[in-house]
This record gives structure tokens, C-alpha cells and sequence, in this order.
């Protein structure tokens, strides 16, 4: 498809934010979201929506207008509209418009568009912040990579869940109200396990007590496993990682992933 002027001129203003003007509009869009997140918060609040609901509507429908309107030029001027549409800043793009639209069949669904704020991850473009980008790249990496070993542990803290519920149910049942039932021993067993400890279900018993504090050591040594898992996977990939860094100079391996010159030679890494 033949491409126009104005779609050329569109794309450099929409998608370049390395242009002024691109980055300029890359700015006020993001000042935009920013504005309009204020302004479902504020909303929420009884004070604000009773004083200011018209305001608040109005502005909301305006800035889901320009939104629009934006999303509209994004797919207008795109070089792949495929591309852009199903990828996920396109998705996040359109899910900023959608819930004030919906709002109009199910009210209330406008505070969704909370998920605005996902749009704000072009600030790490915008303002030349690729490298926070990488290093998250690099963390989701690890937690791929570790999805077995912590699958095998989340199993494992269900079937603890579960023991422990039938047991304090058995334990706390016939005596204590609130262990009416496993789902409930069971939820008891969550709050004590994650340390959270809300307090509103509790034993009475001396034997529900004594198992509710080895739950709660329990749970303590049991919040570091994930941590450790993750934590060996980023050092075992930061690890492969300077092995393959090399130097295309002198050939020299082993550079640690942020390095931008060899440290043998000084040319620039790759």
C-alpha cells in the first residue's frame, strides 16, 4: 500500500519520540494520562464526586475522545497496523478507551480506565530509560526461568494449606466457631502461613495454638524460597550473559552485561 505524506508525517510525530516533535507530543500525552488518573481517583472519592460528578464526566469524556482520536491516528499512520494493534502498547492503547465507552451500558466501569497508567511505560522511551527496560527484561527472564521450581513450591504450600485447614478443622471445629467448616480453616491457614495474621479468626485450643505458632515459623522460612529461587536464576543467566559478551576487537570474553567498552582493549561492545 502506498503510504501518503501525511501518514509519513503522522508516524514521525506519533511513534519518533528521538524527533522534538515527537518527543513533545510523547510528553503531552503522557501529562495527559496523568491528568486523567487524577481525575478517576479523585471521582472515587464521596466529597469530590458529589461536588464536582459533572466536571468529572465531562472531563473524562474528552480526554476518551482525544484518546481516541490518537488511537485512531496511531493505526492510521502505522507501518504494520497488524503489528501495532495486537501488540502491547496497542492493546493497553485500546483498553484506555474502552471502559468509559462501557461505562455507558454498565455504569461504574469507567474506573477501569485506571489502566491508563500501564500507558505511562513510554516514559522509559521518551526519556532515553531503555536500560531500566533491559534490567526488567532481565528479571522476567529470570522468573521464566524459575516457573518450575516455583510452581513445585506454590504446590507444595497448597498441599501444606490443606493439612493444616483439615487439621485445625478437626482441632478448633467442635469447639471454635470461627473453624466452622475446612474453606475457612483453610483461609486461617493462608493469613497464618504468608505471616499476615489479620486476627480475625484465631484457636482457643492449647493444641491450635501450638500448631498455629510452628505455622507461623513455618511461614517465615517459607517467604525466602521464592526469593532464592528467582535470586540463583538472575545469577546464573548475569553469568552466562558475560560469558557470551565478547569483544569483536581483541575477542576477549567474560564482560559484565552493562559494560559499553571491553576492559581489555576499550573498543565499544556490541
Amino acid at each position: 500500500m502506498t503510504r501518503t505524506k501525511l501518514q509519513d508525517r503522522m508516524y514521525e510525530v506519533i511513534f519518533k519520540a528521538e524527533t522534538p516533535v515527537g518527543k513533545a507530543f510523547d510528553v503531552f500525552l503522557i501529562l495527559l494520562i496523568l491528568f486523567s488518573l487524577t481525575v478517576i481517583v479523585l471521582e472515587s472519592v464521596d466529597e469530590y464526586h458529589v461536588k464536582y460528578a459533572n466536571l468529572f464526566h465531562s472531563i473524562e469524556w474528552v480526554i476518551t475522545i482525544l484518546f481516541s482520536f490518537e488511537y485512531i491516528a496511531r493505526i492510521y499512520s502505522s507501518k504494520g497496523r497488524k503489528a501495532y494493534v495486537f501488540s502491547f502498547y496497542g492493546i493497553i492503547d485500546l483498553l484506555a478507551i474502552l471502559p468509559t465507552f462501557l461505562s455507558i451500558l454498565f455504569p461504574g466501569f469507567h474506573y477501569l480506565a485506571t489502566v491508563r497508567g500501564l500507558r505511562l511505560l513510554r516514559v522509559f522511551r521518551v526519556f532515553k530509560m531503555n536500560r531500566y527496560l533491559r534490567e526488567s527484561h532481565f528479571l522476567m527472564q529470570a522468573m521464566y526461568a524459575s516457573r518450575l521450581k516455583i510452581s513445585l513450591f506454590l504446590s507444595s504450600v497448597i498441599t501444606i494449606v490443606v493439612i493444616i485447614g483439615s487439621l485445625m478443622y478437626f482441632i478448633e471445629g467442635p469447639v471454635n466457631e470461627n473453624f466452622s467448616n475446612i474453606p475457612q480453616a483453610m483461609y486461617w491457614a493462608i493469613v497464618t502461613l504468608t505471616t499476615v495474621g489479620y486476627g480475625d479468626i484465631v484457636p482457643i485450643t492449647a493444641i491450635g495454638k501450638f500448631f498455629a505458632g510452628m505455622l507461623m515459623i513455618l511461614g517465615y522460612a517459607i517467604i525466602a524460597v521464592p526469593t532464592g529461587i528467582v535470586t540463583a536464576e538472575m545469577t546464573s543467566l548475569s553469568a552466562n550473559m558475560q560469558l557470551r559478551r565478547k569483544c569483536d576487537a581483541c575477542g576477549l570474553l567474560g564482560h559484565d552485561s552493562d559494560a559499553a567498552y571491553c576492559k581489555q582493549c576499550g573498543s565499544p561492545l556490541s
